[in-house]
């Protein structure tokens, strides 16, 4: 008789052990595949977020990496679950040419407040070159010209990434094209040029966004100032909010949203309420990525980043982690 009890007491705590270990890792058994842009500066943001599911116990594979346009295709076709490097607005075209409502969906709000525009150096900004209209003038856009042909260099957006479609569109809008010529390198490269020249006193004319490091180098109000835009004017007639601070950047303020496959979601919802709670201060990314642009810029490095990270958000970090536990049960 003891014996009998003894084993029914040991196989009810062996049951009640296994029903807690699968409340605690709701993603046993699962594998998710990521897709991300080869961008160094948004590893960090996609990596606290995979570290998260594995602690809700799925197996994250190797992200695919891929640019902004075949990201979100990927995602429309199945050949991956989620990714967490969709900008709102910016990319809300690759997400409809992608299946949009009827096979994915935005969750959360994993970034908020980011920004995009085009910047010059202080001098250039005090010397009455404050719209991006001013361009038109020959002479304004000769200050910003730095092979020699007359016109300004402007460090573009690489192909794919979104933001090409949208300064693409405003040159043609604002009859810049005589005047402007859009430099779309290899961004890094560009980028460091620019920061070089102006180093150098030389004046510089670039888009950017943030977060991203440049903004931490080339501080906004300090060595370099947002341009406004003539009016707004977006792509396909899109329109958005563009003003920030009292001035039209020419670009939506945009979040950065957590896409996933509607299959992905209904199968996992201890995930999909981890997608829609998760979020990272902008300030915090923009740290990172300085991080990475001064050489810590290493899978390890950045790795330790987010360790760090979810060291210094704990609370927060913990919050997500109980939130898709609650609505795995």
């Amino acid at each position: 008789m003891f014996r009998k009890t003894a084993l029914a007491a040991l196989a009810a705590t062996t049951m009640l052990a296994g029903a807690a270990l699968a409340a605690d890792n709701p993603g046993e058994g699962v594998t998710v595949r990521p897709v991300i842009q080869p961008t160094v500066e948004e590893f960090f943001q996609a990596r606290i977020v995979f570290q998260a599911l594995r602690d809700l116990g799925y197996d994250v594979a190797e992200p695919e990496e891929v640019l902004a346009q075949t990201m979100h295709l990927a995602l429309g076709t199945g050949d991956a679950d989620f990714t967490t490097a969709s900008w709102n607005k910016l990319h809300d075209n690759f997400f409809q040419e992608s299946g949009g409502d009827d096979v994915l969906e935005k969750v959360g709000f994993l970034i908020d407040g980011a920004l995009q525009g085009y910047l010059v150096n202080k001098a250039a900004y005090e010397a009455g070159v404050q719209n991006l209209g001013d361009l038109k003038d020959p002479a304004k856009a000769a200050m910003f010209d730095a092979d020699g042909d007359g016109k300004a260099d402007l460090a573009g957006c690489v192909p794919g990434w979104g933001c090409e479609r949208v300064i693409e569109h405003q040159l043609t809008e604002f009859g810049l094209r005589d005047t402007v010529s859009h430099n779309q390198g290899e961004y890094n490269a560009i980028i460091a040029d620019t920061v070089a020249r102006n180093a150098g006193g030389e004046n510089v004319l670039y888009y950017t966004w943030t977060p991203y490091w440049v903004s931490g180098e080339l501080v906004p109000g300090e060595d370099v100032e947002f341009l406004a835009v003539p009016y707004s004017s977006l792509p396909d007639g899109a329109t958005a909010e563009t003003t920030f601070n009292g001035k039209d950047l020419g670009f939506a303020v945009d979040s950065i949203r957590i896409v996933a496959t509607d299959e992905f979601l209904d199968a996992n919802p201890a995930a999909a309420k981890l997608f829609e709670v998760a979020q990272i201060s902008i300030n915090d990314i923009s740290i990172q990525n300085k991080k990475v642009a001064d050489g810590e810029d290493s899978s390890d490095d950045i790795d330790r980043h987010v360790a760090e990270w979810i060291d210094a958000n704990r609370a927060a970090y913990d919050g997500w982690l109980d939130a898709a536990r609650a609505a795995a049960k």
